[in-house]
């Protein structure tokens, strides 16, 4: 018999959720839920896994360096990610590891933002209460891709979550397990190119206090 060509593994995809109260989400919860279901995905509940902020650096970065693909799925809140999620960003995206001389465990994957918002997408206009495209308050998500080397993907929103109708939400949750599943056959990952290098001098972070001790 002729041999047969090894099938591709299948993408990786780690995803972390960060929402402090379930029982609120009309939205989030879903999709957790959604992304549940697929063999390929790896789910992490940040508010169930460390209730007291004392988050494992060593499984996340085995979890996030084992990743083709890291989701970030989470309500706005004021105008940024939840506290948690920032402190896994902060402890877990550590220098020397993720950016900065000999950081390249995540160079070469992917980041995309899956988040939704309380104010309708008309708030978020110079005219409106928010004052600026959503677009404004996406630059740290991007960069804190490109300092990992990675590639950030155009995000998956939600605006106006608290007034969305039940068939708003079912399709919006459809549409994020569907990109979940067929990652990363996005046609409009061909145009994105590959994922950009930055480098950090290491004379721009220390690696020790010289002043510790004093």
């Amino acid at each position: 018999m002729p041999e047969t060509a090894p099938r591709p593994a299948a993408p990786r995809i780690y995803l972390l959720a960060a929402h402090p109260d379930w029982s609120e989400s009309r939205v989030n919860r879903r999709m957790f839920e959604a992304a549940s279901t697929l063999t390929h995905v790896a789910v992490r509940d940040l508010y169930a896994s460390y209730p007291d902020y004392d988050i494992d650096v060593a499984a996340e970065q085995d979890a996030a360096q084992a990743a083709d693909l890291i989701v970030l799925l989470h309500p706005i809140q004021w105008y940024a990610m939840p506290s948690l999620m920032k402190l896994w960003c902060e402890e877990v995206l550590g220098y020397g590891w993720a950016y900065g001389p000999g950081g390249t465990a995540l160079r070469g994957k992917d980041l995309w933002l899956a988040a939704s918002t309380g104010g309708p997408e008309a708030s978020y206009h110079p005219q409106g209460y928010n004052r600026y495209f959503f677009d404004a308050f996406l630059p740290p998500y991007e960069q804190t891709a490109t300092l990992c080397g990675m590639r950030f993907l155009p995000p998956l929103l939600l605006h106006g979550a608290r007034r969305a109708s039940p068939a708003g939400i079912d399709a919006h949750v459809q549409v994020f397990r569907e990109r979940l599943a067929s990652y990363p056959g996005w046609p409009e990952l061909e145009e994105l190119g590959t994922c950009p290098v930055v480098d950090v001098p290491a004379t721009d972070r220390p690696l020790a206090d010289p002043h510790a001790g004093t």
